[in-house]
């Protein structure tokens, strides 16, 4: 079973969002859309897979009491990652998939915010990434270990700016103003 744990930071997410994005669906449904597309056909994933046609449908279907729908692979990813704790799972998918993975920042929506003083921290955060790379350039290499410095400023640059984005959804900047000056 999900921890509630889990749900209730999936549901922080799609909070405040504008349109229909893929947080917001629920994994029947991103399947389905999936399954629609022109790249490839129900019959050919279950052919690949290994599994029936029927459970391939099944999958894009609501799981319900009524015995419609079926636990799909999404659902039980989601359940590995909850139950072992281990975000590689998802880090390594992203991967695989030609992306990487950045956690969201926590958000807690309250009243009462500064958008200057937070923007202002963004500027900052890109202007430490370039110093990190120009330092690291100047010799015109860029060793392993100056490449996971990059990566790790990259890194918490992209999250605060993705929860600079959702707390211009929420309204709320007093919230990420302490997340930067507990780190």
């Amino acid at each position: 079973m999900r921890s509630g744990n889990f749900r209730q930071t999936y549901l922080l997410v799609i909070i405040g969002r504008i349109g229909h994005t893929v947080a917001q669906m629920e994994s029947h449904e991103v399947l389905k859309q999936a399954f629609a597309s022109p790249n490839t056909s129900p019959k050919e994933i279950a052919s690949e897979l290994g599994v029936s046609l029927s459970l391939v449908y099944k999958w894009a279907q609501q799981n319900s009491e009524t015995g419609s729908g079926s636990r799909n692979p999404l659902d039980r990813v989601e359940a590995l990652v909850e139950l072992t704790k281990h975000g590689e799972i998802i880090e390594w998918l992203c991967e695989k998939s030609g992306g990487y993975f950045v956690r969201n920042p926590k958000s807690f929506c309250e009243k009462g915010y500064e958008v200057v003083p937070a923007t202002h921290t963004i500027v900052q955060q890109f202007a430490g990434l370039l110093d990190v790379v120009s330092r690291a350039a100047h010799d015109n290499t860029i060793d392993p270990k100056e490449s996971a410095e990059i990566r790790i400023v990259w890194d918490k640059l992209k999250s605060f700016c993705e929860g600079f984005v959702r707390c211009c959804e929420e309204g709320d900047f007093e919230q990420i103003q302490k997340e930067l000056n507990v780190k």
